[in-house]
């Protein structure tokens, strides 16, 4: 049985290790953060942290990520208390739909962590893997240089 510490709590799934990080996390944890998109780690939908960094959930088989930090977009804030970038999303009104909202956040959250202060190309290098449908991508870097800027 995997155990794993999300959003810095433990956990313990009855799953096999090649189980999907994307469905232990949705499924067995009820977090609907990370979203099924493609299902090939290539639109960004499911992106999550570990350790910091951005990583595809929907791809990496959870056996692999035991014992290291992972962070979905519940973890980054709450509804009363967003974190400096969930309210720059908010400030920008970067979403539309809103489906591609976690991995564009989580996305940007991994280059945060990285580099505090990004340039524009910087930000725009580090979403380029994630898509969007409604065209909000200058919203998007917007709201991520606000949150770099501390607006």
């Amino acid at each position: 049985m995997p155990k794993l510490k999300v959003n810095g709590r433990a956990q313990e799934v009855a799953v096999p290790d090649d189980t999907p990080l994307l469905y232990v996390l949705r499924n067995d944890l009820k977090l609907n953060g990370p979203k099924y998109g493609c299902g090939l780690s290539q639109c960004g939908a499911c992106t999550v942290l570990v350790d910091g960094q951005a990583v595809r959930s929907c791809v990496t088989p959870v056996g692999s990520v035991t014992g290291q930090d992972i962070t979905t977009l519940e973890g980054l804030g709450t509804l009363e208390k967003p974190s400096k970038l969930q309210q720059a999303f908010i400030d920008e009104q970067a979403a539309q739909c809103g489906y591609c909202m976690n991995g564009m956040i989580m996305s940007a959250q991994a280059l945060l962590n990285k580099s505090p202060k990004p340039s524009e190309a910087q930000v725009r290098s580090a979403l380029d893997g994630n898509l969007c449908r409604c065209g909000v991508h200058n919203r998007v870097v917007r709201a991520v240089m606000r949150a770099s800027r501390g607006a």
